[in-house]
């Protein structure tokens, strides 16, 4: 049975990028928390299988979408308009990496990426925003990194900034929402066993103590439970936490030299 919890309430949650990884493991905890999904992602039948599998517990609606694609935030909730399917938490999950150094790759592989990592995710907040407000206890859960937490690196040069940047964006739509009872989250984990590193070509060259690696599972549910206490910033795992202070303390200029001997252990180049 689905646990009775503060989440489980009228409306749905919609997932970004459900079909694998920590996002499919955010769709699985709403699942047993008892709440309603809208489940999207570009893999139609992965979502689809997920779906059959859930719906056991809940009622779930897939939308097949590709937010590289301009319009894709505005068809996904026009669609979404259509079924009357209202929205109470919406998930911005969806996103990848690019290996690299920036001219390593074309200027179009680069503006495709930005328009899923940052653009997609503004569009789509505040096209959905109104029904999140509108609900009295409306959640964005923004799936950002520890990257966002720690100087920049070599490789996957916009990663960073990227996850920066919803960093930030969830700071200020907390504190634009807080008075309408919208709780907004940037969850920011390390390294997670999921298909990102397969995805990205990087499995192999992933020269990381096993004790930094973190289950999807266990990700998704502190994000959640964060983000329903109303924490504005989740980092999961205690060794990120106590990282994520020593980074802190440390002069810019030390931190950044860190950095830089250790980052080619984990990102590919050229």
């Amino acid at each position: 049975m689905p646990d009775v919890s503060p989440a489980r309430t009228a409306g749905y949650a919609l997932v970004t990028g459900a079909s694998s990884g920590i996002g499919e493991q955010i769709a699985r905890e709403y699942a047993r928390r008892g709440v309603p999904l809208v489940l999207t992602a570009r893999r139609t039948e992965r979502l689809q299988a997920l779906a059959a599998e859930l719906r056991a517990q809940v009622a779930v609606e897939v939308v097949a979408a590709d937010l590289a694609e301009p319009d894709a935030p505005a068809v996904l909730v026009a669609e979404l308009e259509r079924r009357g399917v209202q929205v109470r938490i919406l998930v911005n999950n969806a996103g990848y990496g690019m290996p690299g150094r920036y001219r390593s790759n074309d200027w179009s592989a680069h503006a495709a990426f930005l328009q899923v990592m940052v653009t997609a995710v503004c569009d789509l907040t505040w096209r959905l925003l109104p029904s999140i407000r509108a609900s009295g206890q409306g959640r964005i859960l923004n799936v950002a990194s520890f990257a966002a937490l720690m100087p920049a690196a070599e490789g996957q040069t916009l990663y960073a900034p990227a996850k920066s940047f919803l960093l930030k964006f969830s700071e200020a739509m907390a504190l634009e929402n807080t008075d309408r009872g919208v709780h907004v989250t940037a969850l920011c984990p390390g390294f997670t066993y999921s298909e990102f590193h397969d995805v990205t070509g990087t499995r192999s060259r992933m020269q990381v103590s096993p004790a930094l690696w973190l289950q999807a599972k266990d990700v998704a549910r502190e994000g959640i439970e964060g983000n329903e206490r109303g924490d504005i910033l989740v980092i999961p795992g205690w060794r990120y936490r106590w990282m994520h202070a020593l980074v802190k303390l440390l002069p810019h200029r030390m931190a950044m030299g860190l950095m830089a001997r250790n980052s080619r252990k984990v990102r590919p180049l050229d």
